[in-house]
């Protein structure tokens, strides 16, 4: 959680936009961060609620795309100007996912009207193209609205590895010119060099230049960390098929399914949770070998025999077509500009993808990206110094004017 240090910080940058009219706009910006941050209390707390718009919450009919319907969620605001579709990562909540709900509610409060749908392979924990179909079948669905799109035009927030999915999508023809702004909040830029990462715990040295010119603020405070067991995880439930015999396949797709859904319950229930968790040992040991050694190493977050069972599979994976699709750097870019914000440390998609696809973009279109010491994964939650407050209120600011 963000700590004292962190809420007297805020207040005096609060404090000090709010001396000139002109820079009304970098009070929202931190009221949006004090929301986010969880400060209800104290003085920053009163001015992040003083700056609220009133908001309500709809479910609305499903949104019919390529891939069937999906369910979506309006979060209204008594005023607003934009509408922002926002889209969670790989969890089986989908929309009901405890952090998508509060970033929908803090971005609602701040003046947006948000729309949140989540792609059905992502509820299965399923990287697949299906999901950017569904990304740019919905912003689609949003622009042709009049009430929720004025000028045709809707903003893009997408979540882990939906942000590269939905930079992607941005950029389709029959999208490009119907986005106001797509932000990737801790996305990727190359999916091959990801799952590389997540398999070995190394990536490419970042560009040498990448500050020079300002694409990326904050680039040198970044922290390559051992990749988290969740994502590993992820990799082996993808690619299942070729490291165990076809009939293992299935059995063991469905003990990772398990695990995965305990990790998502830690969230909100711990005592579900570890009920799912010995679950999984449970299903684990049944299954026979070498799928039961897979899910060995699942179940006790081996990271370090996983990963290098695994990386032989993904190490080729970057001239896959279907790969290359999912990844922004290998595809056309989005006409509108782009935001890219990513935790320091982040060890599910490795910071450094920031700096990549901001390099890959910054002659391509307008690109603005920031590596903050204040986020994790996907979610303000760490205590920092001034200047990554300043950095982060800045960056909203800027997307702000979209």
């Amino acid at each position: 959680m963000v700590n004292f240090r962190v809420q007297r910080l805020v207040l005096v940058l609060c404090l000090v936009a709010a001396s000139a009219w002109i820079a009304r706009p970098y009070v929202d910006a931190a009221a949006f961060i004090v929301r986010a941050a969880g400060l209800t209390g104290g003085a920053p707390g009163r001015l992040a609620a003083a700056r609220a718009y009133a908001t309500t919450r709809e479910d609305l009919a499903p949104i019919t795309t390529r891939h069937g319907a999906v369910p979506a969620r309006l979060y209204r605001p008594t005023r607003f100007s934009r509408t922002v579709l926002l889209v969670p990562g790989v969890h089986m909540d989908g929309i009901d996912e405890t952090r998508l709900v509060g970033m929908a509610e803090d971005l609602a409060e701040t003046g947006y009207a948000v729309i949140t749908v989540a792609p059905p392979d992502l509820r299965r924990f399923q990287i697949t193209p299906a999901n950017t179909d569904v990304i740019e079948d919905a912003a689609r669905w949003i622009s042709t609205q009049p009430a929720l799109a004025p000028d045709g035009r809707v903003g893009m927030v997408g979540i882990s590895f939906s942000g590269g999915l939905s930079i992607v999508a941005a950029g389709r023809d029959a999208l490009r010119d119907k986005v106001a702004f797509v932000m990737s909040f801790g996305g990727h830029g190359d999916l091959a060099r990801v799952m590389r990462y997540l398999t070995s715990g190394n990536t490419p040295a970042p560009p040498a230049d990448i500050t020079a010119r300002g694409a990326v603020v904050g680039a040198n405070g970044m922290h390559l960390m051992p990749p988290h067991d969740y994502g590993v995880t992820v990799v082996l439930l993808t690619f299942a098929d070729r490291v165990v015999p076809p009939e293992q396949v299935e059995p063991l797709r469905q003990a990772i399914l398990v695990y995965l859904t305990a990790s998502s319950l830690t969230l909100v229930d711990m005592t579900k949770a570890n009920a799912a968790f010995a679950q999984a040992r449970e299903i684990g040991a049944a299954l026979p070998e070498p799928a039961r050694t897979f899910m060995t190493w699942v179940n006790e977050r081996a990271v370090g025999e996983l990963g290098p069972r695994l990386f032989p599979v993904v190490d080729a994976l970057g001239t896959e077509p279907t790969v290359r699709a999912m990844s922004p750097e290998q595809v056309p870019p989005p006409s509108a500009p782009v935001f890219l914000l990513h935790g320091s440390e982040d060890t599910v998609i490795p910071p450094v993808e920031t700096l990549f696809l901001a390099t890959h973009l910054r002659d391509r279109t307008r690109v603005t990206g920031l590596l903050s010491g204040l986020i994790t994964h996907a979610e303000v939650d760490k205590s920092a110094a001034i200047g990554d407050v300043w950095d982060l209120t800045r960056f909203w600011r800027g997307l702000m004017r979209y």
